[in-house]
């Protein structure tokens, strides 16, 4: 599968090609980040097509040449079940139990992206952007598992889980923190406030697989 960029991404020097892929790499900088993104899609696609077994590669005739990526995945036939079946990475299996998971993060790409990661493992997700947003979809959605974003504008993380806790119907949820701190007092802060477990962003999928397969439903 190939996809071509003219616009997008058009400016990728030799240099850059090499790592394209690595987190917060971006082809072009600037100060007032117009061109959005943190510089992570690119990362979460190459790790997303090597769990299905593929390859995905970069090309580009220079700047303004535009891009090529191409995508390359196992036909049916040589994707055998022993193989689909055989645990990966840190030994977890591929196949985890659907839960119903709440993503809060105002980065619409980041919040993005961690749903069709968990989309793609197999689990029922609903995302929120803002702090309001995620205590109502909460309430409806009743979440098993939350990932929630602690630096958000307005009402912040913190809040965020508080209230969660003071809830009936998400006390027991287990909620994840999402931020870009990850010190001894952050985490700290971050166990008192109510959150069960702390994600240093850009969060590793593995860490991400390795919540799910250990997550247990609270008995009764």
């Amino acid at each position: 599968w190939r996809l071509r960029m003219s616009e997008a991404i058009s400016c990728i020097t030799a240099e850059m090609l090499s790592r394209i892929f690595e987190l917060f790499v971006q082809a072009e900088r600037r100060l007032d980040r117009s061109q959005g993104g943190l510089g992570i899609g690119l990362t979460l696609v190459h790790r997303l097509v090597e769990l299905h077994g593929g390859t995905v590669e970069a090309s580009s005739p220079g700047l303004g040449g535009g891009s090529e990526f191409v995508v390359r995945l196992p036909a049916l036939a040589e994707w055998t079940n022993s193989e689909a079946q055989a645990p990966r990475g840190n030994g977890q299996s591929a196949d985890l139990p659907s839960r119903r998971i709440l993503v809060v993060d105002d980065n619409k790409d980041a919040a993005d992206s961690l749903g069709l990661f968990l989309r793609l493992a197999g689990q029922e997700v609903c995302v929120a952007h803002n702090g309001p947003d995620a205590l109502r979809l909460a309430q409806e959605f009743l979440p098993d598992i939350i990932f929630l974003d602690i630096g958000m504008p307005g009402m912040d993380g913190y809040e965020v889980v508080r209230r969660l806790r003071q809830r009936p119907e998400t006390r027991a949820a287990l909620v994840v923190a999402l931020t870009g701190w990850g010190q001894d007092a952050d985490r700290r802060r971050s166990a008192e406030a109510g959150f069960d477990h702390h994600l240093v962003k850009p969060v590793e999928p593995d860490a991400v697989k390795k919540l799910l397969a250990d997550f247990r439903l609270p008995e009764g």
